[in-house]
């Protein structure tokens, strides 16, 4: 079995008198993609932050395999409209780029025609483009995405989560996302996780729709991945459903 890129172990946040996760564990391995999903306030961007060290963790343990790059996207950026800044000076300041990279990521994500568009003018689907080649900018050998398609039409949507497949076969990264919507999670996931405050369920799409913890929250009809993404390349499945 690969060696975990990311192995998170009885993790707990609290915040002041506020328990907003705890007794959290899950690991994940080069090139799997990895959905997390739950109620509001279930504690899944919570949980992301505490991953990348923007919150602090009180209790458990978050190990990251030596040398690991994250590229991460926030549920949210906040824009100055009064600050002009063009898509191609945003990137830019992702840091220092080895040469014809930021070409290649905006090439690989679709957004080659907007490299000269001011931030502040990007749909909803481009901007989600656009912070997802700022991460690949980093090479990650995980991408952290909150919430990326929060906003969206279904057709964006769906075009997002093809481009993210695309990515991971073309790049070999793992993806770890939050998903706000039950019926957009990609059929090809690895894993499902079912966040509360703690794991309720996890496992692939098919056995967490299955699992009577998901059904008493989210309803027995919520079907998991009615999005299905065609392809002629195949993953490996794994995972399991518990308590």
């Amino acid at each position: 079995m690969k060696e975990p890129l990311l192995k998170v172990e009885n993790l707990a946040v609290r915040i002041g008198a506020n328990q907003l996760l705890h007794d959290v564990d899950f690991e994940i391995c080069p090139a799997e993609i990895v959905i997390v999903i739950g109620p509001n306030g279930a504690g899944k961007s919570t949980l992301l932050k505490a991953i990348i060290g923007a919150l602090p963790v009180s209790g458990g343990t978050v190990t990251k395999k030596p040398g690991l790059r994250i590229g991460y996207t926030p549920q949210k950026l906040h824009l100055e409209k009064t600050m002009p800044i063009p898509v191609a000076r945003f990137l830019s300041l992702a840091g220092r780029l080895e040469k014809g990279a930021r070409a290649k990521v905006l090439r690989q994500t679709g957004i080659e025609d907007l490299r000269n568009t001011q931030m502040s003018d990007l749909s909803g689907g481009e901007l989600q483009r656009v912070l997802l080649a700022r991460a690949l900018l980093r090479k990650p050998d995980l991408l952290i995405l909150d919430e990326p398609t929060q906003g969206l039409d279904q057709p964006a949507e769906v075009r997002f989560y093809e481009l993210l497949a695309e990515v991971r076969q073309a790049t070999g990264v793992a993806v770890l996302m939050v998903s706000h919507d039950l019926h957009v999670v990609m059929a090809q996931s690895d894993r499902v996780i079912c966040l509360n405050g703690h794991v309720c369920c996890s496992g692939v799409p098919s056995s967490v729709s299955a699992d009577p913890v998901y059904q008493e929250m989210f309803g027995a009809r919520a079907a998991l991945a009615p999005y299905q993404h065609h392809h002629d390349h195949s993953h490996e499945h794994g995972g399991h459903s518990h308590d």
